[in-house]
């Protein structure tokens, strides 16, 4: 049996083998959370004009009182050149009129019929937001990969695209399997647990923007799994949770085979969650997730959610690690590398109950995961570990 993959070898084996999606052109608001399939250069320069920052008058060089000749408003600039000794009404937004330098504040101005009389005179070009300040036309503003954001929506907008290119959502199936699994939570027998991990995988899944399908509780049965796996036809990455292991009844494996699936690797040093499988079929990537419900949480967050990021096009699908510090002692860690469910607190963590694979009420209370080295000494409170904020990675 060949030994376990290092996690960092594993992540980096799977992310080679994400699909490759084609893009599709979508309106611009409604990219939120997809990743941008070709960079984005602006269309037209921002500001287009030079332009008011403040509410006030728009000085022509002078000396401490201007005549009022005018006014520019927002959508409705001054038609001519201020000469010197004239100013324009300004409003915020408005076009300053050419021939004027600066504005001065509305409040530092004293307004005697058509004389403005200036307590102290602004700085040249204060309060003026000067063309072309934000970005100018074909400039790169955003790149291919990145995730549009409310505010990355908005720049697209402003640059003058109302369609951008974005890599087409991933299609994913998530699949648990199990004799013990009753599909009815409500339902269930004394020899079942209600059937959760599908439920939770998807969960972490969607909010990605990839368009997730559930399947199952699918029973240990060569013939359920076959039809289970047929359902799964289509779609880009396919998540099962359960039946990946060495057991008499873990029929993942040879199922797979059956279906025309590939083994890439099996089994990972990591604790929770070593046996670990990925295989292709094709273009399309499977990853066999372990049953016990922490287990498949924490490979998961560690290899699914970076899988789709992958496929979608994000530059960097892994999960980032912060420093925190210890809020308690922390035990020494055996041959695997651990990842430790914990509540932070502030820049402190403590560990969330039971460190069992199958405790889920200490999940649940987990906002954060604590790498552990394998072998690693005790930590003192404290000191400084590595950790994985949770959410959705």
């Amino acid at each position: 049996m060949k030994e376990a993959l290092g996690l960092e070898d594993a992540q980096a084996r799977l992310l080679a083998l994400a699909p490759l999606l084609p893009s599709e052109i979508i309106a611009t608001d409604a990219a939120l959370g997809r990743f941008l399939a070709d960079d984005i250069r602006a269309a037209r320069t921002q500001p287009p004009a030079d332009l008011s920052a403040m509410d006030g008058y728009a000085l022509a060089p002078g000396k401490g009182v201007w005549t009022l000749v005018g006014e520019s408003r927002a959508g409705a600039p001054f038609p001519g050149t201020l000469g010197p000794g004239t100013c324009a009404r300004i409003s915020t937004g408005a076009v300053v009129p050419d021939g004027a330098d600066r504005v001065l504040l509305q409040e530092d101005a004293t307004r005697d019929g058509d004389r403005i009389i200036a307590a102290e005179l602004p700085p040249h070009g204060r309060h003026i937001r000067a063309r072309g300040f934000d970005f100018g036309a074909g400039d790169v503003l955003l790149t291919r990969g990145t995730q549009m954001t409310a505010g990355r929506i908005a720049l697209a907008l402003a640059a003058g695209h109302g369609t951008v290119a974005v890599t087409r959502r991933v299609r994913v199936a998530v699949m648990d399997s199990g004799d013990e699994l009753a599909s009815d939570p409500a339902a269930c027998l004394p020899h079942q647990i209600p059937a959760s991990n599908a439920a939770m995988i998807a969960a972490m899944l969607t909010p990605l923007g990839c368009e997730v399908m559930r399947i199952g509780p699918v029973p240990d049965d060569s013939a359920a799994l076959a039809a289970a796996l047929a359902a799964a036809e289509g779609t880009d990455i396919l998540v099962t949770s359960g039946g990946a292991s060495v057991g008499d009844h873990d029929l993942i494996k040879p199922a797979l085979a059956d279906w025309g699936a590939e083994t890439a690797f099996w089994r990972v040093a990591i604790k929770p969650g070593k046996p670990l499988l990925v295989a292709t079929r094709g273009t399309q990537v499977i990853l066999g997730l372990p049953g016990n419900p922490v287990s498949s949480f924490v490979t998961a967050f560690l290899f699914a959610l970076p899988l789709v990021r992958g496929a979608m096009g994000a530059p960097n699908p892994l999960p980032r690690a912060v420093t925190m510090l210890a809020g308690e002692d922390l035990p020494a860690i055996g041959p695997r590398r651990e990842f430790l469910r914990a509540v932070s607190d502030g820049d402190d963590i403590r560990l969330a109950g039971s460190q069992d694979s199958s405790a889920l009420s200490a999940l649940a209370q987990a906002d954060c995961l604590v790498d552990r080295p394998a072998r690693s000494r005790a930590v003192a409170a404290g000191e400084p570990v590595k950790v994985f904020r949770l959410g959705n990675g």
